[in-house]
C-alpha cells in the first residue's frame, strides 16, 4: 500500500490536545458523579424486585457513507435491559464494510470487513443525556489489490474501549423507545482497531491517533405494549402532576 508521510506535531499542538483530553475526562467524571447522585433518588421509590420483561429493549444503528472512490456500510444491532431509570446495559454486535479504490494516483483497491461482539452500559444523569462505555473485540478481514492486480490478504483483531456521551431524543420515564446520537472515542488506541488513524514514517509505524466515532440510532422497547410505568404513579385514580425533572 502507499506509504503515509509522518505528521509533524508541534509542542503547542500537543499541549492543546492534552488539555482537550483532560477536559473531556473531567466532563465524563462530572456526569458520572451526577448520575450516582440521581440514583440515590430511586432508592426512595418503591420498586418491584426481580426480572421484568418490559425492561428489555433492542435497536441499533446503521452506517452508510459514499465518497469519491469509496463506500462504507455498517450496522450495529444491540439487545439490552434497563437496570434502573438511570442505567441501561446490554450486548451489541458490530459489522462494517469498507471499500476504497484510488483511480487517480495508485489504481489500487482495498476491501475490508470488520465485525465483532461487544458489551455496553449507559448512565443517564438527565432524561435526555447519557454517558456510555462500550467494550468491543473486533476482527478485521481485508484484501488489498495493487496496480498489477496482485492481491494481499490479511487478518487482524483488536480490543476497543469506546467512551463518550450522547443525546436521547424522546426518552420518557417508563419507556425504552427513543432516538439517540452519540460521539465515542477508542481510548485503548490499539493499532489494529478500526477506530484509530495510524501514522507512519515511510513504512514505519509511529503512533495511533484517536478519531471520533459518531453513531445515530434507535432504541425500541420490548413487551411494553401500550402500558407506561408513568401510569403507576397515578395511584387511587387521582392524576398526579407531570414532572419533567424526573426520568
Amino acid at each position: 500500500m502507499p506509504s503515509i508521510e509522518l505528521e509533524r506535531t508541534s509542542g503547542t499542538n500537543k499541549t492543546i490536545k492534552s488539555r482537550s483530553m483532560k477536559r473531556f475526562i473531567l466532563l465524563l467524571t462530572v456526569l458520572v458523579v451526577l448520575t450516582m447522585q440521581l440514583s440515590a433518588q430511586d432508592e426512595n421509590e418503591q420498586k418491584e424486585k426481580g426480572f421484568k420483561k418490559e425492561n428489555l429493549f433492542t435497536g441499533g444503528s446503521i452506517t452508510a457513507s459514499f465518497f469519491s472512490g469509496g463506500t462504507i456500510l455498517g450496522a450495529s444491532p444491540m439487545f439490552g435491559y434497563q437496570l434502573a431509570n438511570w442505567v441501561d446495559a446490554g450486548i451489541a454486535f458490530n459489522y462494517t464494510y469498507q471499500g476504497r479504490r484510488d483511480y487517480i494516483y495508485f489504481d489500487d483497491k482495498l476491501r475490508q470487513h470488520v465485525f465483532g461482539p461487544g458489551v455496553f452500559t449507559r448512565l443517564y444523569p438527565a432524561r435526555f443525556l447519557f454517558v456510555q462505555g462500550q467494550f468491543e473485540h473486533n476482527f478485521t478481514n481485508a484484501t488489498y489489490t495493487d496496480p498489477s492486480d496482485y492481491k494481499t490478504k490479511f487478518n487482524e483483531e483488536a480490543n476497543s474501549l469506546l467512551v463518550g456521551a450522547g443525546i436521547a431524543e424522546g426518552r420518557q420515564r417508563g419507556s425504552n423507545s427513543f432516538f439517540y446520537i452519540s460521539v465515542l472515542f477508542d481510548v485503548l488506541k490499539n493499532r489494529n482497531s478500526p477506530y484509530v488513524s495510524n501514522v507512519y514514517n515511510g513504512n514505519v509505524y509511529v503512533r495511533s491517533d484517536i478519531v471520533p466515532i459518531v453513531r445515530a440510532g434507535i432504541n425500541i422497547a420490548l413487551f411494553q405494549g401500550n402500558s407506561n410505568r408513568y401510569n403507576e404513579d397515578r395511584g387511587n385514580g387521582r392524576k398526579q402532576p407531570r414532572s419533567y425533572n424526573r426520568y
